[in-house]
């Protein structure tokens, strides 16, 4: 095997550069004759627009043009497009929203954008924006989730009755009707599910500008795709050819879900940059982040169990209300229904399952995919509901997961919601966790923190998802006359590692040295066409486009290595970098074939594949999480987490375990940190800093023990499953569960998150008082 192909735990290779400084972030770009662009923003959560008086801005100093809608609207740009076709459980088609960049009449939610001010300076851009003066016309609004549904609410858009976008369900709920009428326990769970911002270390920018030579529209931008924005500026919004567009991601620091997404900013600036012919940039301080990034999760759900006597599972139904925001985002009715609900099976025998999802508009910023996309939200319904269940049937929540769990020897094994999981040992990764987590020494260390005055409590979930699936990806490799290599690859690295997992499958494939490859991502003009990251799809379904790309290579090098050999073709075989003939020590490098290939020119080769899954991949595991609350604060400490997770084909461990690593300080994050939080009566958002909104510290996660069950994927060409969400799916129930059992002896049956220190006192107290009530 190659010291850095497939399957070795390899450093990064580009780390050396990120942490040198040589990075290139968006807001690192600059070009010549560049201007800065500020957005004047909604303070208000719901009003009209009664006028926009901008005279003063445009005479302050610097200032180049403000612009409203009304320029947008004579330029004839369209709106920003909702990617994602729904119709509801009646056939009928869901609501749309217009979102134009700049609000049209009315603004629906803090942050909104009016109006944008383009200045020589960000500083003056800063100044005048302050000048300009909105006349609005306040109106009620209506943020939270459930309270969106009820009758008398505010509407945010009058077309909208009850403020609902669609009424979607699947599965087969007669079926899940008989089964309940029948059950010997019947077990229901209220669950939240909380919203989040993703900030990035890197928040959102973008850079406008036109080319001269060619009079293109420019944009640099912050992504995990810069092809499905070419398309979304060319087709929907500018009403322009593609060519027209050229698009540019740099390096890109976190996205998360987040940065997939189109924004009105980067259309007012190419806007702006198109009618100025200056370059227009804006980058988002970290307060606007909180205000104009699109939101995750935000769900409202009831979930009910079915079981009989003996705890085997009969049915699943589970009723969600998703909030969408106040403008449907590019995917956000794809989230909570179509992405998330076919996950609701979980890794268990049910034989019948019912979902029913209402998404809802309120007076807040847009939600869509964040990390996971709706995958930790079944997970998360599935895995509190089952221990919720074991505790009311008295059993250990392992052992009612060892009765429902799909064995082995059912793959491939299709589910009532329409997935076909085609391999993996779920009871198997649940033993190996609790040996790993020591769960047969946990009734010691739960009597030692008793008597420190604490409580301990330890909680499992075991996952699945699908991911790696959907759409084709395409890889071009080019085999330079000196042997080096350039990939150009439509994904897009936003931390994840793609150079160094790209650089050795083709040190494995080619026997490339990764100092000879080069991988390009991230630019409309050297890389044709490509599907973006997202869906934990970048290595699984690029590498194999990758695979593919390197293995027509070696058989286009195969003929004039045999030439050159003075042998048969079919007595050359290639490996480790070389054509050899068969059983000599005779052979040449791929380098000098590429030599001869090459002649007078620069390249050698050049192969292009573009790899579409059959089906999706449905990476698995289990993850064990230990707690320890201090009743007197309700100060919460994770003080162990083990998980055991099945990534099928493993390219490198390193990079796998650091994305494991990732994915559970987030759903940490969630489970006890992290809740947006908006004012019920003016729609104000309360939680838009960090002063207060909670993130994880380095000192709230412990040391995160990993351990791979390797089962090779049957639907991946490298057998690989997706391996970017599955940390942040496994999390928030392995928290919520350990804090379950740890708060179980004062009565506790549930807890919401985030598991704040102020909710947990205030549930401890609350129990307590009704103890010693009784």
């Amino acid at each position: 095997m190659q010291k850095f192909g497939i399957g070795q735990p390899v450093p990064r290779t580009e780390d050396a550069r990120l942490l040198t400084g040589r990075g290139r972030y968006t807001d690192d770009v600059s070009l010549p004759g560049q201007t800065y662009a500020v957005f004047v923003r909604s303070p208000h959560a719901h009003a009209d627009i009664r006028g926009i008086d901008a005279d003063a801005a445009r005479e302050a100093p610097g200032v180049l043009a403000v612009f409203t809608v009304a320029d947008l609207d004579a330029d004839g740009l369209g709106p920003i497009p909702c990617q994602f076709a729904l119709k509801s459980r009646d056939g009928s088609p869901y609501k749309t929203t217009p979102r134009p960049a700049l609000a049209r009449g009315r603004v629906r939610h803090v942050g909104d954008p009016v109006a944008v001010v383009v200045a020589e300076t960000l500083n003056q851009a800063r100044d005048a924006a302050e000048l300009v003066m909105v006349d609005y016309d306040d109106l009620p609004s209506v943020t939270g989730t459930a309270e969106a549904l009820e009758p008398g609410r505010p509407l945010v858009w009058d077309d909208a009755p009850d403020n609902l976008c669609f009424d979607w369900e699947a599965g087969d709920e007669a079926a899940v009707k008989e089964a309940f009428a029948k059950a010997d326990h019947v077990v229901t769970l209220d669950l939240i599910n909380n919203r989040v911002v993703a900030n990035p270390m890197e928040g959102r920018a973008c850079l406008g500008a036109v080319e001269a030579d060619s009079g293109r529209l420019l944009l640099y931008v912050s992504s995990q795709g810069v092809h499905g924005m070419q398309k979304q500026l060319a087709k929907e919004i500018f009403h322009l050819p593609e060519k027209d567009f050229h698009v540019v991601t740099t390096d890109v620091g976190g996205g998360f879900g987040m940065k997939l997404f189109m924004y009105p900013e980067y259309v007012v600036t190419l806007f702006a940059a198109r009618r100025l012919n200056r370059p227009v940039k804006w980058t988002a301080d970290r307060m606007e982040g909180f205000v104009s990034d699109d939101h995750g999760r935000d769900h409202v759900t009831r979930s009910e169990l079915a079981l009989d006597k003996d705890g085997h599972f009969l049915a699943l139904r589970v009723s969600t209300i998703a909030n969408l925001g106040a403008y449907l985002s590019n995917y956000g009715p794809f989230i909570p229904t179509e992405a998330g609900t076919a996950m609701l099976v979980g890794s268990y025998r049910t034989p019948a399952l019912y979902a029913h999802v209402r998404g809802v508009f309120t007076n807040t910023q847009p939600v869509d995919a964040y990390r996971g996309a709706g995958r930790p939200e079944a997970a998360y319904v599935v895995e509190r509901t089952i221990d919720h269940a074991a505790r009311t049937l008295g059993l250990d929540p392992a052992e009612l997961r060892r009765r429902n769990f799909i064995p082995p020897d059912a793959m491939p094994y299709a589910t009532p919601l329409g997935q076909t999981y085609d391999s993996g040992d779920f009871r198997q990764n649940l033993e190996d966790a609790l040996v790993m987590a020591d769960v047969a020494g946990f009734p010691a260390r739960r009597a030692e923190a008793k008597a420190r005055g604490k409580l301990r409590g330890y909680g499992i979930s075991t996952y699945i998802e699908a991911c790696s699936g959907g759409g084709p990806e395409q890889a071009t490799v080019e085999i330079l006359k000196d042997g080096r290599a350039i990939l150009m690859i439509g994904t897009q690295s936003n931390g994840q590692g793609h150079e160094t997992a790209y650089k050795q499958i083709l040190a494995d494939r080619l026997g490339l040295s990764p100092d000879d490859v080069e991988v390009v991502q991230g630019d409309t003009d050297r890389v044709s066409w490509g599907s973006g990251t997202g869906g934990s799809r970048s290595v699984p379904v690029g590498g194999a486009a990758l695979a593919e790309s390197a293995k027509r290579i070696v058989e286009k090098g195969t003929e004039l290595a045999a030439e050159m050999l003075e042998a048969a073709a079919v007595d050359v075989e290639f490996k480790d970098g070389a054509y050899a003939i068969v059983g000599t020590d005779r052979s040449v490098s791929l380098k000098q074939v590429a030599e001869k290939a090459a002649g007078i020119g620069t390249v050698a080769f050049s192969e292009r594949a573009r790899w579409t899954p059959p089906a999706s991949t449905f990476p698995n595991g289990c993850h064990v999480c230990e707690v320890e609350v201090d009743p007197d604060t309700g100060m919460v400490e994770v003080v162990r987490y083990s998980v055991v997770d099945d990534f099928g084909v493993v390219i490198n461990p390193l990079l796998v375990k650091g994305q494991v690593h990732g994915g559970v300080v987030q759903g940490i994050g969630q489970a006890l940190h992290e809740r947006v939080v908006f004012d019920p009566d003016s729609g104000q958002l309360l939680s838009g800093s960090f002063t207060d909104y909670g993130l994880p510290r380095a000192g709230d996660v412990p040391f995160i023990e990993v351990k791979l069950n390797c089962v090779p994927s049957i639907t991946n060409a490298l057998g690989m499953k997706g391996a970017g969400e599955a940390g942040a799916i496994g999390a928030p129930p392995a928290v919520i569960n350990a804090l379950v059992d740890a708060l179980s002896d004062l009565g506790v049956s549930t807890v919401d998150m985030p598991a704040t220190p102020a909710t947990l006192w205030e549930l401890i107290q609350r129990h307590k008082t009704r103890a010693a009530a009784e």
